[in-house]
């Protein structure tokens, strides 16, 4: 493993309940601004070996992202059990639920 994949799986670890990051922030966050569809890969890819919080993580427009209707879907209900208001368009309000680490 990468450092770089080894810090994306870190950040996407400590992403709350009740808070998203953009692909392009945990890529930011993690040491190369211009990754975010390296972060898409490697939350494709390590996301059940890891357990990561995958439907914590959106598109930089705060939208939700997968094109698969069910798995779309899923994303959906998880952010919305963590009381996160995704609107019908399939929109978050980054300004309100974006975490931002210290």
């Amino acid at each position: 493993m990468t450092p770089f994949t080894h810090e994306v799986i870190k950040i996407i670890q400590q992403i709350p309940p009740g808070k998203v990051m953009t692909y392009g922030q945990i890529g930011r966050e993690a040491g190369n601004p211009r990754a975010a569809r390296q972060v898409v890969r490697i939350l494709h890819s390590m996301s059940r070996k890891h357990n990561l919080p995958w439907h914590r993580v959106i598109n930089a427009k705060g939208q939700l992202a997968i094109p698969n209707e069910e798995a779309n879907w899923e994303q959906r209900t998880r952010l919305e059990a963590e009381d996160i208001h995704v609107s019908s368009a399939g929109r978050v309000n980054l300004k309100e639920y974006q975490w931002i680490p210290d």
